[in-house]
């Protein structure tokens, strides 16, 4: 919704936006450029396929658009949950 919003307001060419998700449990000692070194961690592949006449700047700053999204901030940011009983 952000990449849609950000190149109508451009009025750039983009006539579909769509994002394909593949989630795993990966072990964290498996990946190489990650901070955790234990356990398992959660690993999001990402896919983001746009349509309609963009350059190849537009579909760079579209992408680069897409890692400031609300959902991906909180996806990559730390997170604490906190649990109370009521």
């Amino acid at each position: 919704m952000t990449i849609a919003l950000y190149a109508r307001r451009k009025g750039w060419p983009l006539r579909d936006v769509t994002v394909r998700l593949r989630h795993a449990k990966i072990h964290a000692e498996d990946c190489a450029d990650c901070e955790t070194k234990e356990g398992m961690l959660d690993s999001i592949d990402r896919e983001i396929a746009l349509a309609g006449s963009l350059s190849d700047d537009q579909r760079a700053a579209l992408l680069g658009i897409a890692a400031r999204c609300p959902v991906h901030r909180t996806l990559t940011s730390e997170i604490k949950i906190r649990t109370r009983l009521v």
